[in-house]
């Protein structure tokens, strides 16, 4: 009887042995499980952070609010893992040096008009716009479609640097002048605010083009710095107050037809990018393109009539002869350009030639609806 209460015992104990080892098992295995979830939970994606630098003002309408519009894509496009802050003009570079501190990797983005570094690149002009040039649907028409974007990628491989198209204003206005502009001979002596080609024409039109930032055009027209300006379009110029210090307002704007924004990215940055981020970072670009012209579409008419209306700005057309004697200089000007330097002779005939075939195709479409719409 002794050895058989003994047997029990042993077995009972052995069993308990058994269950409690399972249940240390078990509980062995939930903490694995737990840790393993812990792990997933605390493992966070990479965050990249970016810089981007602009010639903008800062929350400057349409340009320097189109910078903050492409950042806060990314960010959001990317999940967070690529966060870009922007830096408006001055902030972290001058303005002008946007291109060099997106060469040399100070910043990995920048948003600017790539005519402003015409002394570095001559053949970067083609890619914002040129005199009596293509508009804003058929520059985009050209760098998507057109070969453009691959010449644009090839004259700023030695820079290291990667462009993209990041907006466009449309048909700009043809400038803010105190005194009228009732020919060519007017503009003799005259100093005013124009860069690009748009600026050597005036030069050979007889006045003198001066390169200025955006955020020093309204104190040197106002202090007398400069006789008259350019800048963008009526959304643009109402919010910069141009009209205080200007009486006569012209159009059309000749000397930009359809002016590109230019995204430039450090191509060593983009490089280290993984390739869902890059695609981002493209898909981020043509949004911001396409958006920016439909700001400035939807803006510019509304500012116009209250520039006329409520602060008695006077609208004038440049005269027919004036636009035909600026048309021939532009001509002669790009030539002499493109006879000058290489690169910008590969542009111009990829651009000019694509320029001939959709005037053919917008003869019998947008210009000959328009004409018919608008008909009285």
């Amino acid at each position: 009887m002794k050895k058989v209460m003994q047997f029990g015992k042993l077995a009972a104990a052995s069993l308990l042995a058994v269950v409690l080892t399972a249940c240390g098992g078990a509980s062995d295995k939930e903490a694995t499980k737990e840790s393993a979830k812990s792990a997933q939970v605390e493992k966070k994606p990479e965050v990249i952070k970016w810089k981007m630098v602009t010639t903008w003002p800062k929350n400057f309408p349409a340009l320097g609010t189109g910078a903050e519009y492409l950042a806060k894509n990314i960010n959001e496009m990317s999940g967070g893992r690529l966060q870009v802050k922007v830096y408006a003009a001055g902030e972290l570079v001058p303005p002008l040096e946007v291109f060099d501190a997106v060469s040399r990797g100070t910043a990995e983005m920048g948003h600017a008009a790539s005519y402003y570094w015409k002394g570095k690149v001559p053949a970067s002009q083609f890619f914002a716009s040129i005199p009596f040039g293509l508009t804003a649907q058929e520059l985009n028409s050209w760098i998507y479609h057109g070969g453009g974007l691959e010449l644009w990628e090839e004259i700023y491989q030695p820079f290291n640097v990667l462009p993209m198209a990041g907006g466009n204003t449309g048909v700009q206005m043809g400038g803010w002048f105190n005194k009228e502009i009732n020919s060519v001979a007017d503009l003799k002596g005259l100093k005013m605010r124009i860069p690009g080609l748009g600026g050597e024409v005036l030069k050979k039109a007889g006045g003198v083009p001066v390169n200025l930032p955006g955020g020093e055009i309204f104190t040197s027209l106002q202090t007398g710095a400069i006789d008259a300006t350019e800048f963008v379009g009526p959304y643009n110029d109402l919010a910069f107050g141009l009209y205080k210090a200007a009486k006569y307002y012209y159009y059309p704007g000749w000397h930009e037809p359809g002016s590109a924004v230019e995204i430039t990215v450090n191509k060593d940055a983009y490089n280290a990018l993984p390739k869902d981020l890059q695609a981002i970072v493209r898909a981020a670009a043509r949004q911001a393109n396409a958006d920016m012209l439909d700001e400035f579409t939807a803006r510019n008419n509304e500012a116009l009539q209250t520039l006329i209306s409520e602060h008695g700005v006077e609208l004038r057309e440049f005269p027919a002869d004036a636009l035909a004697e600026l048309r021939d200089a532009s001509e002669e000007v790009i030539e002499e350009l493109a006879a000058n330097d290489p690169a910008s002779r590969k542009v111009y005939d990829s651009l000019k030639a694509f320029k001939e075939k959709v005037s053919a195709w917008h003869t019998v479409s947008e210009r000959a609806y328009i004409n018919a719409r608008d008909a009285e």
